[in-house]
């Protein structure tokens, strides 16, 4: 009988974080979250404004021109990550898929929120 000879392999070990680089990607990822919702507070407010007067039912006549604004906004994010100094190489599609999505969802809620608080 032959004996097969299995060659181990190193482990790689990941890079010790410290509690400063922790505390340093916690703020960085707090920041890159208060700028999408503030966008989309204020792409929400903007869309509210621009669109027109809402009629009986809370349709604005320029409805699509809220959605672009929002799209807008996500597109303006990363532009806004690079002048206020962040480090934007690190994220991936996930991350600017989160991004995008806290726009999104702050650009509906605020919205919704204006059109229905004028119909009552």
């Amino acid at each position: 009988m032959s004996e097969e000879v299995i060659e181990e392999k190193p482990v790689v070990s990941k890079k010790v974080k410290t509690r400063e680089d922790k505390q340093a990607e916690h703020i960085a990822r707090i920041r890159r979250t208060a700028i999408a919702s503030l966008i989309g507070v204020g792409t929400g407010a903007l869309s509210f404004y621009l669109g027109g007067t809402p009629d009986a039912a809370g349709l604005q006549v320029d409805g699509f021109l809220g959605f672009m604004l929002m799209l807008a906004g996500i597109v303006i994010q990363k532009h806004l990550f690079i002048l206020l100094g962040m480090d934007t190489s690190k994220l991936g599609a996930k991350d600017w898929f989160y991004q995008g999505f806290m726009t999104f969802a702050f650009w509906f809620m605020t919205w919704t929120i204006l059109l229905t608080s004028i119909t009552i």
